[in-house]
Order: C-alpha cells, then structure tokens, then sequence
C-alpha cells in the first residue's frame, strides 16, 4: 500500500476546500487519516490540515494527489518539479503536466515561483537560467524547451470564498430561467461599476445572434459609455452589425420592421464586399463610409477588437484572423487585466474564451439557452455564472442599470 501525507491551508473551512479533498479521495478508493486540524476562530483567520492518504498502489496514489492538487493540497514533503526537454517543436513530453486555469505555482530550485498567463489545457516551460515559469500551449513549445511533467513540486491556489461581502458570491453559479433576472443585472452593472473603477478590464464576447435580435445599439451605448474594454467576435457578428449599418438590415431582415426585404438577402455580401475595398474597419471609419454600429464605436472609442473566422464564413472581412492560431494569441494578448468577461449569445467564442481565462476572472454567460453555459462549466469554466435571457432584454436592462 502506497501513502503521503499531505497539507492544505486557507479558508478551507468556509470555502468547503477541506469536504471536497476528502471526498476526492473517498471517490477515487482511498483512505484518509486526519493527522491535524487548526481552525481558524474568525473569518479573517485561515486554518490548516495535515492528512495521510492511504491507495492500494503507486499510480492510484498519484491520481489521487493530480486530483486534489486542484484543490490546493500538496504533500508535506516538498521536491522540486521534474523537467523534461520538448524532443520536439509542438509536442510536449509524454507525461507533462497539463495546466488548470487556477493561478499555479511550480518548485524550481528550492523556490516557489508563479506561472505566469496561466490558462488550463496547457504545459509549463522553465528558463533554467532564470527560473521564470510560463504557462505554454502546446503549439508554442519548442524542441529544446524544459518542460514540467509528473506533478511534484505543483501548488495549485483554489478560489476561496471573499473576506467582505462580494456582489459575485449573492448572484450564485446554478444556472436556470427562473431566477429573477433584474436583479442579477442590477448586481452585475455594480460589479462592472467596481471593475471599471479598479482599473481592469471588462471583456465582451459576443455571437451574431446579439445583431439579428436587435441588440447591437444597447452593445453600441456599453462601448460608447467606457464599459467595453476588449471585444471578442467572430466574422458573422461584425459583418451583420455593418449590414444592419449600411443597409439597415441583418440576414437581411429590416431590424425596425422584423421584416424581410427584396433583394436582402445579398444585404451581408455587400456590406463584405465594401468593407473589403475600403481595406478594413478602421479605413471605412476613417473614409466616413461605415457611420454607426458596434464596430464603428470600437474605432471611435479605441476600443481592440479580435475576429477570429471559422470554415463557414462569407468573406471574411479583412480584419478577420482566418488562421485559428494566429486568433488564439491575437486573444491571448488582450486577456491580462481583464477583471470581467461578460459573454452574451456565443457558444463556440464563449467556450473558446473561458479556456483561456483564469479561475480568478469574473466570467458571465448570458444565452437563451441554458445548455450554453453548462458546456462552458464542462469545459472546466467553473467560475461562470449563467443567466438566461435573451440578448435583446439583458442588454436593454444592462445599459438602463449604468444609466447609459
């Protein structure tokens, strides 16, 4: 029989840290003996544990500590990662250690040292000559790099449960149509008052659907109002919000009306083709040709913007990223500082963005259906908070709550 003694430390009391180690343990067959418990008397005080893990073998053993190394326990007995060099470019070693998106701290050389951008689905590379630690995708590593693998000498930090009353922590995680969607978007214009106020950023992913429905003046007044720091999107969201621009329509659709005109139909292709002439967004801004809508604010108002396309795309636009790569980090660059993601009608965009977030980024998802931010929670997003509406109400109520 295999066993370690391990330690975790915190608000792990309070945050129910210490009930979900020993229930990882229990569901993966092993044993527990509680060595020591220090509880903290208030809430400002941490508290402490020390447990020996008992499992029927070595690789049970060390399933067990990979899995509530996610919760912050680590064995007492501390050693220093194990590296490995890349054999080769974009293929890391066989057993190397794939990242979480909670903030990670690796022991190199006796020392503790932060991952830097840390991102799940990922490895971590080390400059031997410096001990800077950074979180890698895959595509990224190069042959020749060091790479941590095994789980040795990994400290993972798990959210734990605010000191002061927080407005994120009364909006809850469970996701349903039922709950009393005013208040949550009252609660969420406080939060982004604060957010704005600490200097981080606010970061918006948007699907096309926020165009069709009619919601592209309440994004427009969110841009317009400072509120809108980042915007992540694809070809179709830009390309309906200058056909609705141009021609007043989207999918063809007059959006004052909700009817369909003659001819409009070919409203988006033409939109495409004018943007593409001009040479971009930004020269048809410039040029006076594209005069409203949300892309024209993000120029207006500086505000970076990254389409990132998709096999199904018409055009593109020229300021779409057509290669997947080049779009993951173009988004990469953009995501340090951002304090609040706030993801509304996307499911491909929005999943694709939570994978890059860290646990400690507020993320909201906001879609007509609740499936959408379930997938976002499977995907391991599981600070997400879901609210069910659709596009249209939610910003309209949004933009009333800022007072824009």
């Amino acid at each position: 029989m295999a066993s370690e003694v391990v330690q975790v430390n915190g608000h792990i009391i309070d945050s129910l840290i210490l009930p979900k180690v020993l229930d990882e343990i229990m569901d993966l067959d092993g044993t527990f003996e509680i060595l020591e418990v220090t509880i903290g008397k208030r809430k400002t005080d941490t508290s402490a544990a020390r447990l020996r893990i008992h499992a029927g073998s070595q690789r049970q053993l060390n399933h067990i500590l990979k899995r509530i190394a996610r919760l912050g326990a680590a064995p007492l007995y501390l050693k220093d990662v194990r590296l490995r060099q890349a054999t080769k470019d974009g293929v890391f070693p066989h057993d190397f250690y794939s990242t979480t998106n909670l903030p990670t701290d690796v022991r190199f050389r006796g020392r503790w040292r932060a991952v830097s951008r840390i991102e799940m689905d990922c490895g971590v590379v080390i400059d031997p000559s410096t001990g800077a630690a950074r979180c890698t995708p895959i595509a990224n590593v190069r042959k020749g790099d060091w790479v941590v693998c095994g789980t040795e000498g990994i400290k993972l930090m798990p959210l734990q449960r605010a000191r002061a009353p927080e407005v994120f922590q009364f909006m809850g995680s469970a996701v349903s149509s039922e709950k009393p969607k005013l208040q949550l978007i009252q609660r969420l214009a406080q939060e982004m008052r604060l957010i704005r106020r600490r200097g981080e950023k606010i970061l918006v992913v948007a699907g096309p659907a926020l165009i069709h429905t009619g919601s592209g003046p309440y994004l427009e007044k969110l841009i317009r109002g400072g509120y809108v720091h980042v915007l992540f999107a694809g070809n179709g969201l830009a390309t309906h919000d200058i056909e609705s621009a141009l021609f007043g329509t989207s999918l063809g659709v007059q959006l004052e009306r909700g009817e369909p005109v003659k001819d409009g139909h070919d409203h988006h292709m033409r939109a495409i083709n004018a943007i593409r002439n001009a040479g971009g967004i930004r020269q048809a801004v410039r040029r006076g040709l594209l005069k409203r809508g949300v892309m024209h604010a993000c120029v207006v108002r500086r505000v970076p913007y990254v389409l990132a396309g998709s096999v199904r795309d018409d055009g593109p636009l020229p300021d779409t990223l057509t290669d997947v790569l080049d779009a993951q980090e173009a988004m990469r660059r953009h995501i340090p500082g951002v304090g609040l993601a706030l993801m509304i009608a996307s499911t491909l965009h929005a999943i694709a963005t939570g994978n890059m977030l860290p646990a400690t980024v507020k993320t909201v998802c906001v879609d007509i259906n609740p499936a959408v931010v379930t997938k976002l929670s499977d995907r391991g997003t599981f600070q997400g908070i879901g609210i069910v509406s659709d596009s249209e109400s939610f910003l309209r109520e949004l933009t009333r709550a800022l007072r824009l």
